[in-house]
């Protein structure tokens, strides 16, 4: 067979020695070739603890962690899908990764997987989080210089190291980048190792840690201190009318954040279910006794909206009309008949391309590409099959509010940066 192509030619064979030529050829092609299952970007772990790695795991969904058997080796995610977005790809400083992420993301993410513990600050009023300074693996001028807390984070090299169940934060970063919305920020899934950290952050548990941002503007008020402005329920929805007034008296902060800003809030929260923002009372749906809306009587003041107020409004002093989304936690498990619809209200458009991802039919298989780079977090919640049941809530929600769009006749607009 193989002389076969030499005679329709009409050429001789070739004698042996220009065959051994070729054969040494081919092998040094086939030797250059990847790897054929690696064909996606991993970010690089820490040093994990000796054992399995997924003994530790916390689902996301809140089901059983999979530490009876390890997960089989996760496939390639792109493979065999059809070209579309998810077959173009750019190269970033873990390989070959989607092009949702930024260069400056995929550098943040990378120093949150495996940068070196230097320092710890406990942040206050959080008692169950971490502020760490990191140092890149093999940064030489970074290893000589003594480490200083308040100078690595002004610098960027800092993270916050959250507890386990908010590892839905790391699906929140990929949907928030997915959705070309870039107002979340860089969060990985990694086990901690290092004596500088209590026992608790080292047991081999997987936690989340998200960058910290030097800049992100508080207010100096010690109660209020996780906005950027003070913006009541009802401020919020004179700002989102078309001709309504464009400033907020006496308070720049909030007046800076364009409309468009809101669109983009609103729809990210719906699809999680965050109502720790724009709805912290429980206003939008019948909430169980168990809530903390409930619990610190928060629930009764539903019946007086002058007295509700927005909280996690926040921005960075370098672009205050921008809104930075942070503790995105969300809840995986919310019910569907209970989806909180006041979330939206007051919006009348949102991002096309966001929508144009929604109404695309692929944002699973999209989220299952962004996941795979993060290795800690998709072992540990079995690949695709664990983390499928989780997506498919994700897409129905956004089913749910494509149909909400449709019904209420709300338009679509372009995006900025």
């Amino acid at each position: 067979q193989a002389q076969r192509p030499w005679r329709r030619t009409g050429l001789k064979p070739p004698v042996p020695a220009a065959l051994g030529v070729l054969l040494a050829l081919a092998l040094l092609a086939l030797a250059r070739l990847p790897p054929s299952l690696d064909c996606s970007p991993h970010l690089p772990p820490a040093s994990s603890p000796p054992g399995p790695r997924w003994e530790a795991a916390t689902p996301l969904s809140g089901g059983q962690a999979h530490g009876e058997r390890p997960p089989m080796p996760p496939a390639c995610l792109w493979q065999d899908q059809p070209p579309g977005r998810g077959r173009r790809r750019r190269q970033g400083v873990v390989g070959d990764a989607p092009l949702w992420f930024s260069n400056d993301d995929l550098q943040k993410m990378q120093l949150l997987a495996s940068g070196r513990v230097v320092s710890k600050t406990r942040v206050p009023a959080h008692g169950q989080v971490l502020r760490v300074g990191l140092r890149a693996m093999g940064d030489a001028e970074g290893d000589a210089s003594p480490a200083s807390p308040e100078g690595d984070c002004r610098e960027g090299r800092c993270g916050l190291i959250k507890r386990p169940g908010d590892l839905y934060e790391v699906l929140a970063f990929h949907l928030d980048r997915v959705l070309g919305l870039n107002r979340s920020l860089p969060a990985v899934a990694r086990r901690f190792t290092s004596h500088l950290l209590p026992y608790s952050y080292t047991d081999g548990s997987l936690r989340p840690i998200i960058w910290w941002v030097p800049d992100l503007q508080h207010l100096e008020d010690a109660n209020n201190d996780q906005n950027s402005c003070a913006l009541g329920w009802l401020q919020y929805q004179e700002m989102l009318q078309p001709h309504g007034p464009t400033l907020v008296a006496g308070d720049a902060p909030c007046s800076s954040i364009p409309r468009g800003e809101w669109s983009r809030l609103a729809l990210f929260d719906f699809l999680l279910q965050v109502h720790d923002r724009l709805d912290r009372y429980c206003c939008g749906f019948q909430p169980d006794p168990s809530e903390p809306c409930v619990e610190e009587m928060l629930h009764e003041k539903c019946r007086n909206p002058a007295e509700l107020d927005l909280v996690h409004i926040l921005v960075r002093r370098s672009v205050p009309s921008r809104l930075v989304f942070i503790d995105n936690a969300g809840r995986p498990q919310h019910p569907e008949e209970k989806l909180n619809f006041r979330l939206l209200q007051g919006i009348d458009s949102f991002p096309a391309a966001a929508v144009a991802t929604l109404r695309s039919g692929r944002l699973q298989s999209l989220l299952l590409e962004s996941l795979h780079v993060d290795q800690e977090l998709w072992e540990s919640q079995g690949g695709a099959e664990g983390l499928r049941p989780l997506l498919r809530t994700i897409d129905r929600r956004a089913r749910i509010l494509l149909q909400y769009i449709q019904e209420h006749n709300l338009t679509v607009f372009g995006d900025s940066p």
